[in-house]
């Protein structure tokens, strides 16, 4: 195939740009390079305090156990603390719940079960004082 003048010509000039193209494609990408290189640092010269800002834990419904009274649900993911929670009487469950869930007072928790203030009270610090030296004696910290 023959190519007159005026093709040959027009290639040229298309191959020429091309060239010109990539050229600056390439300084382009260098300059990012090192532009990334002088932003960057070594995980080893890093601090503890950033290091830890680098993890992730991640948290499934089946890592825990849930307790759940008047809709409102408790998290515990410990398992010793859950057996100690799920030994506890019901009562004694919902109001520990409506106490850490919802953070109500002893008279608003006593109107939810039926009980007054002073007895809400009673049960609850009992309660908690009792989880306390059960999770103490498994060797738990509390």
């Amino acid at each position: 195939m023959m190519y007159t003048f005026d093709e040959y010509e027009e290639r040229y000039r298309f191959d020429a740009f091309c060239k010109v193209v990539l050229r600056h494609e390439a300084i382009d990408y260098f300059r990012e390079l090192s532009h990334q290189r002088k932003r960057e640092i070594q995980f080893n010269t890093l601090s503890q305090h950033e290091t830890d800002k680098l993890c992730t834990i991640d948290e499934y419904p089946s890592d825990s156990d849930i307790f759940s009274v008047y809709g409102y649900a408790l998290h515990i993911q410990n398992e010793l603390v859950a057996n100690a929670f799920a030994s506890l009487p019901e009562q004694e469950q919902k109001i520990l719940i409506l106490h850490c869930v919802l953070e109500l007072a002893d008279g608003e928790i006593g109107g939810f079960v039926g009980m007054s203030r002073s007895a809400v009270q009673r049960h609850r610090t009992k309660t908690l004082s009792e989880l306390r030296k059960n999770l103490e004696s498994k060797g738990v910290k509390t």
